[in-house]
């Protein structure tokens, strides 16, 4: 089955570069190592490219062994046409596909196929073919009490029942009335009996509300509105009901009747009425179905879609770096957890203060933090944004003014996850005697050191931005997810002597057992001194070496190229490279002059995709993609809701991005909205492309809706 020439033409990709890739895949490569390493066959294609070519596989794969089922399935019952097989191989997708099976699909006994027993075909048929004359003329020679048919009305109501399965499973006519559907259908929404029938309720303390009275073309409804509207029906708050716009171009009786070849208007009272009933009881409800299904489907892959992008954001968000870290997860009653991690991650110290009432222990409280500061030498604070965060930054600034404490830098860490990781298996096995709330602390200090070394433990759907998480498929959200985890990951690169377990297992060519076996032939050898002592890795053999060896890091080993992104296949045109300007590796990676003058034509065997990388990465051996780091400047004066006010201009953090906008962490335990309309002075027509999650951006205060637990911000310059 070869489906390079489909996978082409729905991706508008050379044929060639498309063979090269399904190639590849079929030998085992995966998406990463073939976006970094093996451009020269798929002519540079990235891997959001590749993640799309497969994405399309996965989907004409599925397609081709439905369109083998329903051949077999119709030529079993001996009534494949020439014709109708044409169709089927034709056929691009899986609607068009079923549309065709329809007629051949087996059926429950109905009322049609008692009909066609009872002798009613040919009275169906002659009612089709001399559409002007009355039907219950055409019905008296049809009357048979033998079969249960003791008049011409009884043997219509057969012929209806016949006439109906037939006009509707009409393949072209289907698809001609699902695109009308969709291109002039409208979504009526309106609120559900039991919120009409509650007089005494005041509709404004629903969270539906705003679509108690709402229309809106099918077709043009965002994915956010559309899941808002279906979550509504489920929580019974919300009904709604798709109709064809009035000003649609074709009517569907109409349309039933030309491809049945008939002309409504010369049809007689009861055809009418038949091919009328044909749209209401069977065509329109079932099409209602799959095209909100079709819509839900839509709205749930864009939201899966921004899920992914902010989830890609967060994860390349700039890292502290190697620094003694301590983390704070604070709390009132149950005091605040501190732990001070290594400039590895490792964990060196724990304590519980209890700075906050009820024990309001400030005094004995900041004694410890003082202790635990010079103890470990730390440099930086990281503290969990949840609850009494504010409370605890300002106890902690307090502290910091002390001289002997100017130095170290404190600022407000995303604690989403944090509690998922504390009681994971993952968690308990690295820290067994660690008490649950203490294993959160330690997770915030390292996600200010490393970002993407920390989240990657975390189930990706718990990091918390996306929207209508729970209403998605959650296989769907987790394989887009998790392939997003493993881009990052290997867009970073990894270092081979610190990365956990978690890490090294999304590091392409990986699984969890090799990264198992990686962990503990690190423990044997001390440290990895060379890529080459992979192999040693059991169960590591050449294929997964290959695959994984460009993307994790060795600091200080051997061979100074293990600290880069080139590949071990590539050192030997490194070696050509410094050869030629009469240098040594280590030398050459000083000489970025020598480096911008080399010229292709001086070396002997390479592509001009892998030239260029290789001599980018040998300007900036293991340089890390990622930006640098900078922190938020919370205002002193806002730590609450009730503090904002309108005109405020305040500095945040992007926790999430919409269709409609961004959330914007301000510091005080909710987010603001800057709605789309408010990103900028001009027209914006999607916040990714002015904003990504992690960034500090400054906003203005427009509203705050206390009650509701609203803050309306604005990104304008002007007033």
């Amino acid at each position: 089955m070869n489906l390079a020439p489909q996978l082409a033409a729905r991706l508008q990709l050379p044929l060639s570069q498309v063979s090269a890739t399904l190639k590849l895949l079929d030998e085992g490569a995966t998406i990463p190592f073939i976006a970094r390493y093996r451009k020269e066959a798929t002519g540079g294609l990235d891997d959001t490219q590749l993640r799309d070519l497969a994405d399309q596989l996965a989907y004409c794969t599925a397609l081709e062994e439905r369109r083998h089922s329903i051949l077999e399935q119709i030529r079993s019952q001996q009534r494949l046409t020439p014709e109708l097989e044409k169709a089927l191989r034709e056929a691009d997708s899986k609607a068009r596909l079923e549309d065709l099976y329809l007629p051949y699909k087996p059926k429950r006994r109905n009322k049609a196929q008692e009909a066609r027993e009872a002798g009613l075909s040919g009275l169906a048929d002659a009612i089709v073919q001399q559409p002007g004359k009355a039907a219950e003329q055409l019905a008296k020679s049809y009357v048979n009490p033998k079969q249960s048919i003791d008049s011409a009305d009884t043997a219509l109501e057969g012929a209806r029942h016949i006439l109906l399965e037939q006009l509707s499973e009409h393949p072209d006519l289907i698809g001609q009335l699902r695109q009308l559907l969709w291109q002039h259908g409208l979504l009526e929404v309106c609120a559900a009996k039991s919120r009409q029938s509650t007089e005494d309720q005041d509709a404004s303390d629903s969270k539906y509300r705003d679509y108690f009275n709402y229309t809106e073309a099918l077709a043009r409804i965002p994915s956010h509105r559309a899941l808002a509207i279906f979550r509504g029906k489920e929580a019974g708050e919300l009904t709604f009901k798709l109709n064809l716009a009035e000003q649609a171009p074709l009517q569907p009786v109409d349309a039933i009747a030309a491809a049945n070849k008939l002309r409504l208007s010369h049809c007689h009272s009861w055809l009418q009425q038949t091919l009328a009933l044909c749209w209401k009881n069977k065509l329109a409800p079932m099409l209602e179905n799959e095209l909100l299904r079709q819509l839900r489907q839509q709205a749930e892959l864009a939201a899966i879609d921004v899920f992914a992008r902010n989830l890609r954001d967060l994860l390349l968000s700039a890292p502290a770096g190697a620094h003694v870290t301590l983390g704070l997860d604070p709390g009132l009653r149950t005091g605040v957890k501190a732990a001070v991690v290594d400039a590895t991650g490792k964990l060196l110290d724990t304590a519980t203060l209890y700075p906050h009432p009820p024990q309001r222990q400030q005094e004995a409280a900041s004694a410890g933090l003082a202790k635990l500061l010079q103890r470990h030498q730390v440099t930086l604070i990281a503290i969990g944004n949840g609850t009494a965060s504010r409370e605890t930054l300002r106890w902690v600034q307090t502290l910091l003014r002390q001289p002997e404490f100017s130095a170290i830098a404190c600022m407000l860490v995303s604690e989403a996850g944090a509690s998922v990781y504390s009681a994971s298996a993952l968690a308990a096995e690295e820290f067994p005697q660690l008490d649950v709330t203490l294993r959160g602390a330690v997770s915030i200090a390292r996600r200010l050191q490393d970002p993407l070394a920390e989240l990657v433990k975390i189930d990706p759907r718990a990091i918390g931005v996306g929207q209508y998480q729970h209403d998605l498929d959650q296989k769907a959200l987790s394989t887009k997810l998790d392939a997003v985890v493993e881009d990052c990951v290997n867009h970073v690169g990894v270092d081979l002597n610190t990365a956990s377990q978690a890490l090294l297992t999304r590091v392409a060519g990986l699984n969890p057992t090799l990264a198992t076996n990686l962990v503990e032939t690190r423990e044997q050898l001390g440290r990895f001194t060379d890529r080459r002592q992979l192999l040693k890795v059991p169960r590591l053999g050449p294929k997964a070496f290959e695959q994984c060896a460009g993307f994790l890091r060795i600091r200080d080993g051997k061979e100074p190229l293990d600290n880069s992104a080139v590949h071990p296949e590539s050192y030997p045109l490194v070696r050509e490279i410094a050869g030629y300007w009469g240098l040594s590796i280590a030398q050459l990676l000083q000489s970025p002059d020598k480096l911008k003058a080399t010229r292709p034509e001086w070396l002997s065997q390479h592509g001009s995709f892998t030239l260029k990388d290789i001599l980018q990465e040998l300007e900036k051996p293991g340089r890390d993609p990622r930006p640098a780091f900078r922190s938020v400047a919370y205002d002193d004066r806002v730590e609450s809701i009730e503090d904002l006010k309108p005109g405020m201009q305040l500095e945040g953090v992007v926790t999430n991005i919409t269709h409609f906008g961004a959330f914007i962490d301000l510091g005080v335990h909710q987010d603001g909205l800057v709605h789309i309309s408010q990103m900028a002075d001009n027209f914006v027509k999607d916040p990714h492309t002015l904003v990504h999650t992690g960034q500090i951006v400054s906003t203005r205060v427009l509203d705050v809706d206390i009650k509701r637990r609203r803050i309306a911000l604005t990104m304008k310059k002007s007033s």
